[in-house]
């Protein structure tokens, strides 16, 4: 793409793109389109490599060429948003990497990206700005340039024809990005001003425009509905005599209600279950026939699996031992188990967490739930609703 189309694909992100709130129908089906001057929620969608939502606009009415919206995020690395035109054959990324904004574009075999400024991943919202000078693209955030993108391309063939955008991921299942970025995004944008065009945006195909937290914290949320799902495998176990495997869970525990934890391997029934019950105000672990409880409050839950005893703290004064010698349960964690957050995989009778976990670390990593092999699109994965 050249500087003049790149800022035309940034532009038309505006509430004057965007409309107002409705619903048309097309073909006999339903669709939703939406008003993009509001507070637009572009996480809590794992796996879809798809946009949350996206629009197409004749390039000949886009005129300006200078665009702002705000962000908020916890999140390093995702996809803000996209655009292209010719049908994915010239592209346009706007995405985090590590919380600094990066830029990618594309024009046939022509590929290009820069990557700089300050990390927007703090949880607060930042301005972002982008323009225009006909050579270069220029990021400007909270009013500081920051960074930009020179491109040495001639646009006016492509400057006819539609051009296609979207908010939190990529048009086009083929498109391979010059630096591979994961897709999923958990932030917020508001407060959009740019070209007046008046078209809604539409929302994908079985997406769920979430609401947004009034104000958020670190950690990742889980509402009650589902889990996010490990090989255990992925974590290797120290196998010496004094090793083994060992995940440490941070948050107010008093807050949580259901399963924080789970491992299951081939039989049908969890090996080892870590379920808060507020009522009681007890964290009930479970180790194949054996079972203890630990008062909850404002700990860190620590967590050792050995050969044949599984080793459960909260806090330093609080600790549960278990014995199971039916299975070497570290030859087993290093084969491949079932290590899940959240709840028991495959468990109607599974008490869904509902509450923060600030921090989750597995031998010593932290985990990104971006990353896990399943994760139910109603989680946050690295934001909590603020809690005082």
């Amino acid at each position: 793409m050249g500087s003049r189309e790149v800022m035309l694909v940034l532009l038309c992100m505006s509430s004057s793109c965007l409309g107002q709130a409705a619903q048309g129908r097309g073909s006999g089906a339903e669709t939703q389109l939406i008003s993009g001057n509001g507070l637009i929620n572009l996480g809590r969608r794992w796996g879809s490599k798809s946009p949350l939502m996206h629009i197409s606009v004749n390039m000949r009415e886009i005129t300006s060429l200078k665009s702002s919206f705000e962000l908020r995020t916890l999140d390093p690395e995702g996809v803000v948003f996209y655009g292209d035109t010719k049908g994915g054959e010239a592209w346009f990324v706007l995405g985090l990497r590590g919380g600094v904004p990066e830029m990618q574009n594309g024009k046939g075999n022509s590929l290009s990206s820069v990557a700089g400024g300050p990390k927007l991943n703090d949880g607060k919202w930042h301005k972002v700005e982008l323009h225009s000078d006909g050579l270069f693209v220029w990021l400007e955030l909270d009013g500081t340039a920051a960074l930009m993108l020179g491109l040495h391309t001639n646009p006016d063939s492509y400057l006819t024809g539609e051009m296609r955008l979207s908010l939190g991921g990529i048009l086009g299942s083929e498109l391979e990005l010059m630096n591979s970025l994961q897709t999923e995004m958990d932030g917020c944008v508001r407060a959009g001003n740019w070209l007046n065009i008046s078209a809604p945006w539409q929302l994908g195909p079985n997406e769920v425009l979430h609401p947004c937290f009034d104000e958020i914290q670190k950690g990742s949320y889980f509402p009650g509905t589902g889990l996010a799902l490990f090989n255990s495998s992925d974590f290797p176990a120290n196998q010496m005599e004094d090793g083994g495997a060992e995940v440490k869970i941070q948050g107010h525990s008093l807050s949580w209600s259901g399963t924080v934890l789970s491992l299951k391997g081939s039989q049908d029934e969890a090996v080892l279950t870590i379920t808060a019950n507020p009522q009681t105000e007890e964290l009930i672990v479970k180790f194949g026939t054996q079972k203890g409880s630990l008062k909850l409050g404002p700990h860190t839950l620590y967590l050792k699996l050995s050969s044949h005893e599984v080793q459960v703290e909260l806090g330093q004064e609080q600790r549960s031992n278990l014995v199971d010698d039916t299975h070497d349960w570290v030859t087993m964690w290093n084969n491949g188990m079932q290590l899940a957050f959240g709840g028991v995989p495959d468990d109607s009778d599974s008490k869904w967490l509902e509450g923060c976990l600030s921090l989750i670390q597995v031998q010593g990593q932290d985990v990104d739930l971006d990353r896990a092999l399943h994760q139910d699109s109603s989680i946050s994965s690295h934001s909590c609703p603020f809690s005082p």
